[in-house]
């Protein structure tokens, strides 16, 4: 996992055009001059139709920033994941990165650079481009999915609002993100003692992924019967100039103002510790990028104004982590509820003489049994609720064993069972709506194409175990050749 993911990935985006080599780098470029030609380039790809693609456009990697085409290395790597983590077949991949340019000094002013040399276009130009992409891919590819990754906030949002009615597509940085922090937050709040609807979410970070994880929990509360603005009530969200407010002075991007403030009374906090004074939260997420913003004196207050404090330092790199997971116990007295965006090793808590394991947010726990469960139903779009689902699978998928060691995530040993759980709640969702096409999926549930299932079949145990089934059927598995044999048996260390 570090390896293929967070943090080496980071590193090899940043020095991709130093360690690039032909032959081995399996992904396909399209660059500005393309615009005419996009259906020609996609037929070149030299392997069997894809079942799964991934597009970046380089603008904002991870929180590295405008990367320009070395970001190539996130599209490969959340792919290797799809393939390790749900069983997608790696020849039916398609890593895709849009060399449309970069507003990065460093690389227009690099010989070595691999990329174009030009400032990126503006609006009109770069989704008239991706329109005309768009339309190609679903016309050489019509059951492909398609998942957007690490564009910049605006064009994040844009895209996703753009095209989520007329192709099969989601946006990992949006709805994976906010899915599988949703999932770790239901769990926190199970541990935290506070009743949900006293619970004060703080988020440091207020782009793509922030408002995206936000407004996951956001929709959660109102689906468990919270009424709509007592739920958006309970946010505060913070940016580099402090709470985000209606009257902050500031010309608001469109993807904050569902979470500005307008209780405020006219006063602004500019920092993030006069944030943490004003609102005394419970919660506290950070996906700004700043590493150690969540300084020592931020963490105590945090264990002043809660019991067990929930705080989820979201952002990777591990250079760009809000806080580490040894801060956070130290500063809390072992009493924090951390989930985390990276990595960090585990810990010895002197209160329980035990090891405790931090929790990580990682989006594998999501995109991979999210997209296969769309694949497999043969789904004709990603629904909010299909999202929806995937989170709440995971937050149940716990074992006991994982519950009473308090754990927020399940041990990621078991990620291609749980992807599997994932990917099966996902495909009923899909037959739910009405938009499943895979006509094995549909006779389990004795649908037709466009039928509604009666709730009462879609909960059916045996047709669920059936499901389950088929989906585990379907997983791809790596063989490896028996020396002594001579015989081609799967590898089944990922189950």
């Amino acid at each position: 996992m570090p390896i293929i993911y967070t943090p080496v990935v980071g590193e090899a985006c940043q020095k991709f055009s130093l360690i690039y080599t032909p032959g081995l780098v399996e992904g396909l470029f399209l660059s500005k001059d393309d615009v005419d030609v996009i259906p020609e380039v996609l037929g070149n790809w030299p392997y069997p139709q894809p079942d799964i693609c991934v597009i970046t456009d380089g603008s904002r990697i991870l929180g590295l920033g405008d990367l320009g085409v070395n970001g190539m290395g996130i599209p490969i790597g959340k792919l290797s994941l799809y393939v390790a983590a749900a069983g997608f077949d790696p020849a039916r991949t398609l890593p895709i990165t849009l060399d449309l340019g970069t507003n990065n000094e460093k690389f227009l002013d690099d010989p070595l650079y691999l990329g174009a040399r030009h400032k990126r276009p503006e609006d009109p130009e770069f989704f008239s481009y991706l329109d005309k992409l768009m339309k190609a891919l679903k016309e050489k590819w019509p059951k492909m999915l398609v998942q957007f990754e690490d564009f910049s906030s605006d064009h994040a949002f844009a895209s996703l609002d753009r095209y989520r009615r007329e192709y099969l597509m989601f946006n990992d940085d949006i709805q994976g993100t906010g899915a599988v922090v949703l999932a770790g937050w239901i769990n926190a709040v199970r541990l935290s003692g506070v009743p949900l609807k006293d619970h004060k979410i703080v988020f440091f970070g207020a782009g793509s992924a922030g408002v995206g994880v936000a407004k996951s929990i956001k929709d959660h509360l109102v689906r468990s019967g919270m009424a709509e603005e007592e739920a958006r009530g309970m946010f505060w969200l913070a940016d580099s100039k402090g709470l985000v407010t209606l009257d902050r002075g500031d010309k608001l991007a469109s993807h904050k103002t569902l979470f500005a403030r307008s209780d405020n009374e006219g006063k602004q906090f500019g920092t993030l510790e006069e944030v943490l004074y004003y609102v005394k939260p419970t919660c506290l997420i950070g996906l700004a990028g700043m590493g150690g913003a969540f300084r020592p004196e931020a963490i105590r207050k945090m264990a002043e104004y809660s019991r067990h404090p929930v705080i989820f330092p979201l952002s990777n790199p591990l250079t760009h982590a809000e806080c580490t997971f040894e801060a956070a116990m130290e500063h809390t007295n072992g009493r924090v509820l951390f989930g985390s965006g990276t990595a960090f090793p585990a810990m010895h808590d002197p209160s329980t003489n035990k090891v405790v394991e931090p929790g990580q947010a990682n989006n594998c726990y999501i995109f991979p049994g999210l997209g296969f469960g769309t694949s497999l139903a043969g789904a004709t779009r990603v629904s909010d609720c299909m999202v929806h689902v995937a989170a709440v699978t995971l937050a149940e998928s716990l074992t006991q064993e994982e519950l009473d060691d308090r754990r927020l995530y399940p041990r990621l040993e078991r990620i291609r069972q749980v992807s599997a759980l994932i990917a099966r709640d996902v495909a009923v969702q899909a037959v739910k709506k009405g938009i499943a096409r895979d006509e094995d999926v549909l006779e389990i549930f004795s649908a037709k194409s466009g039928d509604k299932p009666a709730a009462v079949v879609l909960q059916d145990s045996r047709r669920l175990d059936k499901l389950l089934e088929l989906v585990q059927a379907r997983m791809w598995e790596p063989v490896y050749a028996d020396a002594e044999a001579g015989a081609a048996e799967p590898l089944k260390a990922m189950m």
